[in-house]
């Protein structure tokens, strides 16, 4: 049989369990926030599309039926129409997408302030109250995205919503606190 020596030098410890607290600053990325001109020219890019399925589709069916278009009362079948097809497309993109076609090419999307997913009445507000509130006025306050902190429009400050970067990463200036447990464990040492 074998024997196993041990020598005297090599102090065997009981397994001791040391913890001690560490709190480190750790930079914190965050999606960027969209511009005013690259929400600009996906709201443009969006509008082209409306424009081209309005006339593609919508005008030669009212022609076909001898119905008017340039009616200009805002009740007119036409803008009723019309107008339809706009919220609907921004409302239904918005939710199933978290962006519109205009944004897929830009490369931004609408997401909630606080990372929640987006509900039905938070995209209500913002894609039919707070988009019919900025359209009103000549689409004026569009403008007000220049200008907030996190490039929000009214609709965004609305319904709570920032239009970020799909793929640009931003640092957090405010950081934060990560507080950690290092543990060791000394071990007894086995020497063979």
């Amino acid at each position: 049989m074998s024997e196993i020596l041990q020598s005297e030098d090599n102090n065997v410890q009981p397994n001791e369990l040391i913890t001690q607290q560490i709190s480190v600053k750790t930079p914190e990325f965050e999606r960027k926030s969209a511009g005013f001109w690259i929400r600009f020219w996906a709201y443009f890019s969006d509008i082209l599309i409306l424009s081209s399925i309005g006339m593609l589709l919508i005008k030669p069916i009212f022609r076909l039926f001898s119905l008017e278009i340039n009616d200009p009362t805002w009740y007119a079948p036409f803008t009723l129409i019309t107008s339809f097809l706009f919220y609907a497309y921004f409302v239904l993109m918005t939710k199933f997408f978290n962006q519109t076609v205009g944004k897929m090419i830009f490369g931004i999307l609408v997401i909630s302030k606080n990372n929640d997913k987006l509900t039905w009445s938070t995209i209500l507000f913002r894609e039919w109250i707070g988009r019919l509130i900025s359209v009103i006025p000549l689409n004026i306050p569009y403008l007000v995205v220049a200008f907030t902190p996190k490039n929000q429009a009214i609709h965004d400050l609305i319904a709570d919503t920032i239009v970020v970067h799909e793929a640009v990463y931003g640092k957090n200036e405010k950081g934060a606190y990560k507080h950690t447990s290092v543990s060791k464990e000394l071990q007894e040492q086995n020497i063979f």
